[in-house]
C-alpha cells in the first residue's frame, strides 16, 4: 500500500511540474547605490515547479532588506530565445508582503503589493541560481536590489 501511494504522489508531483521541483534558498542581496545602510543577508526557503520549459511557478519566505518577513508567489518566464545552455533570461511577477507600497498596496499598511522583477538564471544539472533585480520601492526608499537565490532540483 506504502508503494503504490508513493507512486501516485511522484506521479502527481510529475504531473504538476513536468520539468521538476526545484527547493529555492534566500541568500543575500546587494542594494545599488544605498544612500542608508540595509541588511544583505536575507534567509529564506521557497518552492519552484517548472511546468515547461519557458514557465515556472514560485511560493516562498524570506527576511528582507528592512528587516521584515516577506511572503511571494508569482511565475517565473524566461523565453526560449533567452536560453543559451545555463544560462536564461526572463522575468518574475507576482505579489509580495513586507514592504510599504503606498497606493499600490493593500491589507494592513498598505505592505502587500505587486512586483515585477528582470530575472538571470543559471542551472547547473541539479543546482542553480536566480538573480533578482528588483526595482526601486518608493515608499520605503529602497534602491533597486539584486537578489540571489541558490536552488536545488529535487524532483
Amino acid at each position: 500500500m506504502a508503494a503504490v501511494l508513493g507512486n501516485s504522489a511522484q506521479a502527481l508531483a510529475g504531473e504538476l511540474c513536468p520539468n521538476g521541483w526545484w527547493a529555492d534558498v534566500m541568500v543575500a542581496s546587494h542594494h545599488i547605490h544605498p544612500y542608508r545602510q540595509f541588511d544583505d543577508f536575507n534567509p529564506g526557503v521557497g518552492i519552484e515547479c517548472s511546468v515547461t520549459r519557458e514557465w515556472a511557478a514560485s511560493i516562498g519566505y524570506f527576511r528582507n532588506s528592512l528587516d521584515r518577513p516577506s511572503f511571494y508567489a508569482g511565475a517565473i518566464y524566461a523565453p526560449e530565445f533567452a536560453h543559451w545552455g545555463w544560462f536564461r533570461v526572463g522575468a518574475m511577477g507576482g505579489i509580495i508582503s513586507g514592504y510599504n507600497f503606498g497606493r499600490f498596496g493593500v491589507g494592513p499598511n498598505e505592505r502587500t503589493g505587486p512586483v515585477f522583477a528582470p530575472t538571470a538564471i543559471t542551472q547547473f544539472r541539479r543546482f542553480g541560481v536566480n538573480f533578482i533585480l528588483i526595482p526601486p520601492i518608493h515608499a520605503d526608499r529602497l534602491p533597486f536590489t539584486v537578489g540571489f537565490q541558490g536552488k536545488y532540483r529535487f524532483h
